[in-house]
């Protein structure tokens, strides 16, 4: 999934890149599923990718092309 612009920049000023790849840690939140994974820079795009599991993408019903209101809490110090 990326992440739209405005929410990239805000994670790119207040975390910069915090872990290895230039990878963000979060904690995600689609519906009523939550996960720990990270957000990775897409330069081509300008913005983060978050990745997105089978089972959550099933379980939430979330398919490719679809627009989802996400929580996004990072946990990078």
């Amino acid at each position: 999934m990326t992440l739209p612009e405005e929410v990239a920049d805000e994670i790119e000023f207040r975390f910069g890149h915090a872990g290895g790849f230039g990878s963000v840690p979060v904690r995600p939140t689609i519906g009523t599923s939550t996960w720990e994974t990270s957000v990775f820079p897409d330069t081509k795009r300008g913005s983060y990718l978050l990745p997105v599991k089978g089972d959550v993408r099933r379980k939430e019903g979330v398919g490719e092309g679809d627009v989802v209101t996400l929580r996004l809490d990072v946990t990078a110090d």
